[in-house]
């Protein structure tokens, strides 16, 4: 298994609006392509800030992430819902991502 971390930067502003999109439209849609969350985090203290949303999905390989993700990426349904949630202006200004690879000793394998 190997963990995808993502950070999304909103503008300011707008998280609540990311953390809507997240409850209302795209884990509905993760789940049709069978896209696995292991949790979403804001910041509580410390460095990033409180306008960035970070989780981790999880994956088989990142050949399952690449078929996964492109799917979901040009699903009509959410291009759709994506542009309807941005009318206000952008939600996002960057996203930092990265794949993670648990250790022999992680509790988490």
């Amino acid at each position: 298994m190997i963990y995808e971390l993502r950070i999304y930067h909103c503008v300011v502003g707008r998280l609540p609006a990311l953390l809507k999109r997240f409850e209302t439209t795209t884990l509905e849609l993760w789940q049709r392509h069978g896209i696995r969350q292991a949790g979403f985090w804001s910041v509580l203290v410390g460095a990033g800030g409180n306008q960035d949303l970070h989780y981790l999905l999880a994956w088989e390989s990142l050949a399952e992430r690449e078929t996964k993700w492109n799917k979901f990426a040009t699903d009509p349904e959410w291009l759709s819902k994506r542009s309807e949630s941005e009318r206000d202006g952008p939600i996002v200004a960057s996203i930092t991502n990265m794949f993670l690879q648990p250790t022999a000793f992680s509790a988490v394998k």
